[in-house]
């Protein structure tokens, strides 16, 4: 059943106005947890896609939870990297629509064991009008903003341009030349900070700071090859791959 939140969020209050109401399905008690946003493209390349979930896996279990958009790309990286108990979904739709459906299954275990929050009643659909407000809510619910790829022209670089009217520390990935042209012009104005070391960042911000230290998990969220990881890790690839904690595709272990 469709909810509001019926308690005050103090990271809104940078918002432009704050949001005269807030529909939730899920578990509210998540929007009291320190929190991180992570946006970026629909189309990321290997190399984001890999570090986006490691980042993810890696905060979520220091203890951060983590809020992204739902969309297809980065955003359903986060949520899945982050674990479907500790994510936050923003949704720029009612909360009667699953969108985009591409995602329906990712949203239905968010709503389960996370949270799916919008601004909008039941059966407002989808227009262009409505991400510019969910993006907002994206980047006022996270204590800092990361964005993991980004073209120059995107929805992404406007969720920037509300992190910088918010004051909020905005943190990316380094890409080669011409790989996400978004962020190296935030990087080349000083505008952001580039993540080098995930460990290191993941230590400034988390929360549990010996949570995080899975080292099969985190070595698993690199996609190794199966028979590098049986090499390296011997009989725990057979017992982590028992507990449904990683999957084996086309010669590749991935984290489930």
């Amino acid at each position: 059943m469709i909810k509001t939140v019926d308690f005050h969020i103090p990271e809104l209050e940078r918002m432009k106005s704050y949001p005269s109401i807030l529909y939730y399905l899920g578990n509210s008690a998540l929007l009291k947890r320190p929190k991180i946003s992570i946006v970026g493209t629909r189309h990321p390349i290997s190399y984001t896609k890999t570090f986006t979930q490691l980042l993810a896996r890696k905060l979520s279990f220091a203890g951060i939870c983590l809020v992204s958009g739902g969309a297809q790309g980065v955003d359903g990286l986060v949520h899945h990297g982050a674990g479907f108990n500790n994510t936050i979904m923003v949704a720029g739709t009612g909360l009667d629509i699953r969108y985009p459906t591409l995602h329906s299954t990712l949203i239905a275990s968010i709503e389960k064991e996370g949270l799916v929050l919008s601004q909008f009643e039941a059966g407002k659909p989808s227009t262009k009008w409505n991400f510019p407000k969910r993006n907002e809510l994206v980047v006022a619910l996270g204590d800092v903003l990361i964005v993991t790829q980004a073209d120059l022209k995107s929805g992404t670089m406007h969720s920037v341009e509300f992190a910088l009217k918010m004051g909020k520390p905005i943190y990316v990935l380094p890409h080669r030349l011409g790989e996400s042209e978004g962020t190296s012009l935030l990087l080349a104005k000083g505008l952001a900070t580039a993540i080098y070391d995930i460990d290191a960042f993941v230590e400034k911000f988390g929360v549990n700071a010996f949570t995080c230290k899975d080292e099969f998990l985190n070595y698993c969220a690199l996609q190794p090859l199966y028979h590098d990881a049986v090499e390296k890790f011997g009989d725990t690839v057979f017992e982590y791959e028992c507990l449904g904690k990683i999957k084996v595709e086309h010669g590749r272990i991935m984290c489930t």
